[in-house]
């Protein structure tokens, strides 16, 4: 058997990056990003041009968009046909578009996030819009290309002077590339527009005097800085934060709710109240009781605090930081130019391209209309010039077999002029239309005169299109409905930090901590001796008990030097033994002290090796499960005091195995977030057995032990007191035997 002659061979990888070249140029060029000068998809563009010549202008009757679905992908648009209904939906959606360009009826969908309705149960038209951003395909305006099959052509742009990319916006994603531009007022468009016609070199800051920033189908609030909107329009990348309106309304008894009327752009309200609900039930958010949604076709979402004293601006700043009542929305201004090619745009170069745009549409749409005119003038003179010779032009039809050479001969007649000529008829021969004739012929001369003028013109170009932008600008205008800007720019600072106060429901509780590292938290402030008492695992037994709130922190120390953050709320409850705290962290070694990490407090950190410092509390937090090495140690050397200083307290205590006692100013200690720290206690044998903080004017003092609870106070402590770093001397009659402080 011959072998096929059609194979060509080429290295894999070339034939396979040319190829998928390819593909990334038809993702870019022909489905994902809008073109510049009507911010269109071709997806967008066929679906209007098939409902244009269904005719399904404004003034009709609605047609099933199973019909229209149907006509796109048979003639223009060769893909499934989900993906056309799709883009029709979103055309139809007032809260997807700011003037939507398909008019729906039946489901087509709601800000809720519920799908629309099959296609064969919804119908649809046209909007003026959308008749605007098509007006003139009939003259010439644009050029026109076979569709897929070459049965029909299709027009490659709309030419309609409707500002639609940056009024709708768009947004899609291509290969290496995306676009997303959000809708904007188009009176704002046309005015900015007009400035940029005479003066084309207008820069963003003369722009932004007219175009204030976005203004979204949904409304809402952008909260930007003027630097920030003027940066993201200058470059045509950035993105605008945007808040829901809301409003306090207040009730009898001093009670209050927030209500929100307008959502951001894009965010379904059934998630957001969802998202809601969510912090009230888990009491991420205890400030806030319930949210009610009393929507009907206007947005009202109730917000019901949980007491009337709660600061309302506290409530909704956390819940624009919780929620999706607050969302960034992105600007990418990638977008096709007047050559097909893919570039980001400024928005005076967008601005500009389009009015380039229209500047083409009007020259293309005067010759198209002086084409007219001349034929129309080439017709009346040959009608004319009948009337001036009626009768022979009758004598001639009359005995000649073939008058037409006859008449362009004797009458100097144009084919066309004589074709008409003998396609009059007889009614048309009375001397009124003759009168018509040459009234129309003098319209023309005079339409064509000024047709001329313009072509040769650019000052009456521009005047032209600013006339047509004003008239345009007048159905948009901010006083009508269609126009009202909906987006209010008011600039906010970010939202504030949410107090701890405001996350958590704030209780008091006794965390208890057993020898073994069961963890547990019983409510409310338990007196110790009591918790103690709670009942452990066998072999184990009570370490570290003591009050706190939910809203604490707590500090756990490990004897190897590393620092551990627990959130007091997420304590198990104490009906069983606990968890092991090695559940919430990734505890390596024993525990060295365990304590309510309280703002503000000071801890003296000390070594076994008698090396020390003082370090911040706020500084040592670690919030991860493998928390912050704080004290630097060289083994065998062990974490041994953790230990909070007093108010007022100005000196340090140091005693060491030896039994030996040094005491120095507080002052000699440096304060760190993590190292080894300096010398503390000289030893020969030994180390470091325990350090404490203290006022030197109160003295030092220490339990007396027994079950009588005294404790014992030294003034006068000179023999004691000495530099940093000292070996000490023994310590005071009756101090403890086991060498502790406490």
């Amino acid at each position: 058997m011959a072998e096929p002659t059609d194979i060509i061979e080429a290295p894999f990888d070339s034939a396979l990056s040319e190829r998928y070249l390819v593909y990334a140029l038809s993702t870019i060029t022909a489905r994902s990003l809008p073109d510049v000068r009507d911010g269109l998809k071709p997806v967008h563009r066929r679906l209007l041009w098939a409902m244009r010549l269904l005719r399904l202008d404004p003034a009709a009757g609605y047609k099933k968009c199973a019909r229209i679905v149907g006509d796109v992908i048979g003639k223009y648009h060769p893909h499934g046909d989900a993906s056309v209904y799709d883009a029709m939906v979103r055309l139809a959606q007032t809260f997807s578009l700011r003037y939507p360009l398909v008019d729906g009826q039946g489901n087509f969908g709601n800000i809720d996030g519920d799908n629309a309705a099959a296609f064969r149960y919804t119908e649809a038209k046209l909007t003026r819009t959308a008749i605007e951003l098509m007006d003139g395909l009939d003259e010439g305006t644009v050029d026109f290309r076979p569709t897929y099959s070459g049965e029909e052509e299709e027009p490659t742009v709309l030419p309609g002077l409707f500002p639609n990319l940056l009024a709708n916006g768009a947004s899609g994603i291509a290969v290496g590339m995306a676009t997303s531009i959000p809708p904007h007022n188009a009176a704002e468009l046309i005015d900015a527009a007009t400035l940029l016609i005479d003066n084309p070199q207008a820069d963003t800051a003369a722009l932004l005097q007219h175009v204030k920033g976005p203004d979204l189908p949904t409304g809402g609030l952008i909260v930007d800085p003027a630097a920030s909107i003027h940066e993201a329009y200058a470059t045509g990348r950035g993105a605008f934060r945007v808040r829901a309106r809301w409003h306090k309304e207040t009730l009898a008894r001093g009670e209050w709710v927030a209500v929100i009327t307008e959502i951001p752009f894009q965010v379904p309200k059934s998630k957001l109240i969802e998202a809601i609900a969510v912090l009230v039930s888990e009491k991420k958010l205890p400030i806030l009781a319930d949210v009610r949604d009393e929507s009907d076709a206007q947005i009202r979402i109730v917000l019901e605090p949980r007491a009337r004293t709660v600061d309302v601006d506290v409530l909704m700043d956390s819940l624009f930081r919780l929620t999706e009542l607050e969302t960034r929305i992105p600007l990418n201004l990638n977008v096709l130019d007047a050559d097909r090619t893919p570039r980001v745009m400024s928005l005076g170069e967008a601005l500009n391209a389009w009015l380039k745009h229209q500047f083409e549409v009007l020259l293309r749409r005067s010759r198209h209309r002086l084409a007219q005119i001349e034929g129309r003038l080439e017709l009346l003179g040959g009608y004319i010039i009948a009337y001036l010779n009626l009768d022979r032009v009758i004598a001639i039809i009359r005995s000649e077999d073939e008058p037409k050479p006859i008449l362009m001969a004797e009458f100097e007649l144009t084919d066309r002029q004589a074709e008409a000529i003998l396609n009059m008829r007889l009614r048309s021969l009375r001397k009124l239309e003759e009168m018509e004739l040459k009234r129309e012929r003098d319209t023309l001369e005079k339409e064509r005169k000024g047709l001329l003028e313009l072509i040769e013109s650019p000052q009456r170009q521009r005047t032209r299109i600013k006339r047509d932008l004003a008239k345009l600008r007048e159905r948009y205008a901010e006083t009508t409905e269609i126009g009202r800007r909906r987006t209010t720019i008011e600039e906010a600072g970010p939202t504030r930090d949410i107090p701890l106060e405001a996350m958590i429901e704030r209780e008091p509780i006794t965390v208890l901590l057993s020898e073994r590292g069961w963890i547990r938290a019983m409510k409310g402030h338990v007196p110790l001796e009591e918790a103690n008492q709670a009942k452990h695992k066998e072999g184990d037994g009570p370490r570290f008990a003591f009050h706190a709130q939910t809203t604490d922190k707590l500090l756990l120390a490990a004897a190897n030097g590393r620092f551990y953050t627990l959130p007091a709320d997420r304590l198990p409850g104490a009906r069983g033994f606990g968890e092991p705290v090695k559940l919430m962290i990734d505890l390596e070694a024993d525990i060295a002290a365990f304590m309510a990490a309280l703002p503000g407090r000071r801890l003296l950190l000390a070594t076994s090796e008698g090396r020390g410092f003082v370090a911040a509390v706020d500084d040592i937090l670690a919030e991860t499960r493998k928390g912050r090495q704080v004290v630097n140690l060289k083994a065998p050397a062990r974490l041994r005091v953790v230990r909070p200083i007093g108010p007022g307290h100005d000196y340090v205590a140091a005693v060491g195995d030896n039994r030996k006692l040094v005491v120095f100013p507080l002052a000699d200690l440096p304060e760190m977030a993590r190292g080894s720290g300096v010398t503390l206690q000289r030893y020969r044998d030994g180390g470091l057995s325990d350090a404490t903080s203290f006022a030197f004017a109160e003295g030092l003092s220490w339990p007396m032990g027994g079950e009588s609870g005294r404790t014992r106070t030294e003034a006068d402590l000179g023999p004691w007191r000495t530099a940093r770093g000292a070996g000490g001397r023994m310590p005071p009659v009756g101090f403890p035997r086991d060498n502790r402080f406490a």
